[in-house]
């Protein structure tokens, strides 16, 4: 089986990590069916100057600054195209020194096209490789999307404060159509028949003096009728 390995080039790796390292996509990475880096944007960034003070020298405001005002004016600030370029060229080496490998440039826009299943489910198929840029700000250099070639995606019809959030998202949404990811096949939900009601125990839940029951079709063991009844509730 191939292992599909996920790079996030971030300012905030710290935000996303106990995610990523808890639940079904921690247990991925331990049973080695996928491997995720983060990858610290600002290990990229060449230091702007140094100011001498009765200490000796100190980092400046703008040290070690990923951002900068945009060209043409505008509100907020606007990630720099340099470091980003420069740690996709540092995965991209990486990859390099394993023979076949498919790779894939996510960038999160929120103009960008809508994220969906089937672009999750397809990603997985296609690339062993997926660099997920994670913006902040007002956004990233627009040169960073077309020298890469990079897919511009959204997750959603919001704005977000940053990329990290999306990033998660494609990750969980490929990952758990891995084949061993959830165990059984049929637990992923695009592959079974489910209905938009679901109960389990107690058979009657009372709550603030009311009754609250499981439907009698789904006790009866009736499968057919049971079947029946998930079909209408699909509509």
């Amino acid at each position: 089986m191939t292992v599909i390995n996920f790079h996030i080039i971030t300012l905030f790796p710290e935000s996303i990590r106990s995610y990523l390292e808890a639940s079904i996509i921690g247990r991925a990475v331990r049973n080695k069916i996928i491997t995720i880096s983060l990858y610290q944007l600002r290990d990229f960034i060449k230091p702007r100057g140094q100011a001498r003070t009765s200490r000796g020298l100190t980092q400046t405001k703008d040290y070690l600054r990923a951002d900068d005002r945009p060209y043409g004016g505008g509100p907020g600030m606007v990630l720099q195209a340099k470091p980003i370029l420069d740690a996709v060229e540092r995965v991209q080496k990486k990859i390099k020194k394993k023979n076949k490998r498919k790779v894939k440039v996510i960038l999160f826009e929120a103009s960008g096209k809508q994220f969906t299943n089937k672009y999750a489910m397809n990603i997985g198929k296609q690339y062993t490789d997926i660099i997920l840029i994670a913006g902040r700000y007002e956004g990233v250099d627009a040169r960073v999307k077309k020298i890469l070639r990079a897919d511009e995606i959204s997750i959603g019809p919001y704005v977000l404060t940053g990329g990290e959030l999306p990033a998660a998202v494609v990750i969980d949404a490929v990952t758990r159509h891995i084949p061993g990811v959830l165990g059984k096949d049929e637990s992923v939900e695009e592959r079974r028949v489910a209905s938009p009601e679901v109960y389990t125990r107690p058979e009657v839940l009372r709550y603030k003096g009311k009754n609250y029951v499981v439907p009698k079709v789904l006790l009866s063991g009736n499968h057919k009728k049971i079947e029946e009844w998930k079909k209408k509730r699909r509509g």
